[in-house]
């Protein structure tokens, strides 16, 4: 059935329905309506039962940033950059290139979790995000050195393929650390000041790395910081972002050793996330508890957090790794 008939169909419920019962007429009309629903392009029940890319740009920000601010914890430098950088491309018609973020840090700091609110608040519904938002595991994906040139292929193909279908596709790309040299180089094209490339256009796409590379320089910073008796929420973002900059691209263990996407300035945010402490660990952990339906221990919150605030070894100021294993810990101790 086309669109129009559907129209048509729709229009002419109410002439038909005096001759049937109430039961009867109300599925007739609930069934127009849905058919209605499932043939107009851009509905809330299509997206959400087959599959709509997001051409409206709905992100509401102010959705996004009280679902960063309740979930996330200790990263106001992040957080803060996030939102202006969506919020800059969001209220660009036509933006004049990609997105592109690379998120820095330890391990355990909120990078992968940040990376899965920005899709899930991008597109709420699990049909569309499966088939819009895009996840390349470095380990998983390129796993061998003697395919790079095969990878390179594949890449440039899929998000080619990926971005005609949706100009408003999320490319995340996880263990940048473990990705290949010179293979990130091969979507530099896509990345760039281009109107459109044979046809297409990119400048709606969000490109996201994910990075421990730089995480000891973030944590070096903070350090100081700390030492120096000053607040981490002082921490000048430019100077950070500038150093994180340059640390990765002369760092051998990055994906992005000598790459010319950080040389032709590509990347437009390089975003840091700062160790956690342990009154952050403290929330992580009473979160958990929340998740796993446990009454809010305060002896065991205080126990595990202090357990796991490790670095350095004198201080013990923060948790080498953040709050990845607060999960297990709870589960174990519950």
């Amino acid at each position: 059935m086309k669109l129009t008939n559907a129209a048509v169909f729709f229009i002419l419920v109410p002439t038909l329905t005096p001759a049937l019962d109430p039961f009867s007429t109300s599925i007739l009309t609930g069934g127009a309506a849905v058919a209605w629903q499932l043939l107009s392009p851009q509905s809330w029940l299509k997206c959400r039962l087959l599959e709509c890319c997001n051409m409206k740009d709905t992100l509401n920000l102010s959705v996004l940033k009280m679902d960063l601010d309740r979930k996330v914890f200790g990263q106001h430098l992040a957080i803060q950059i996030v939102l202006r950088a969506l919020s800059a491309n969001m209220h660009s018609e036509r933006p004049r290139k990609p997105l592109v973020m690379s998120f820095h840090g330890w391990t355990g700091t909120g990078k992968t979790f940040v990376s899965s609110i920005i899709a899930e608040n991008l597109y709420q519904f699990n049909i569309p995000r499966r088939r819009f938002v895009h996840h390349f595991n470095t380990v998983l994906h390129f796993p061998y050195l003697s395919h790079v040139q095969l990878y390179k292929e594949q890449l440039q193909n899929w998000i080619r393929g990926n971005v005609s279908a949706c100009p408003r596709s999320l490319f995340i790309f996880s263990e940048m650390d473990q990705m290949p040299h010179g293979l990130i180089d091969s979507i530099m094209p896509f990345l760039g000041y281009h109107e459109e490339i044979d046809g297409v256009y990119y400048g709606k796409a969000i490109f996201i790395f994910l990075n421990n590379a730089g995480g000891d320089k973030v944590t070096e910073i903070a350090l100081d910081y700390w030492r120096s008796l000053k607040r981490r929420e002082d921490i000048p973002v430019k100077e950070l972002q500038s150093l994180l900059s340059e640390e990765i691209f002369r760092n051998k263990n990055s994906g992005f050793f000598h790459s010319q996407l950080i040389e032709k300035n590509l990347i437009d945010y390089f975003i840091p996330f700062l160790p956690l402490e342990y009154k952050h660990v403290r929330e992580c952990v009473r979160q958990e508890l929340r998740v796993q339906g446990h009454p809010e221990d305060e002896d065991l919150i205080v126990e595990i957090a202090l357990a796991m605030t490790d670095y350095p070894r004198e201080e013990r100021l923060y948790s080498s790794k953040g709050c990845k294993t607060v999960e297990s810990r709870v589960t174990l101790s519950t």
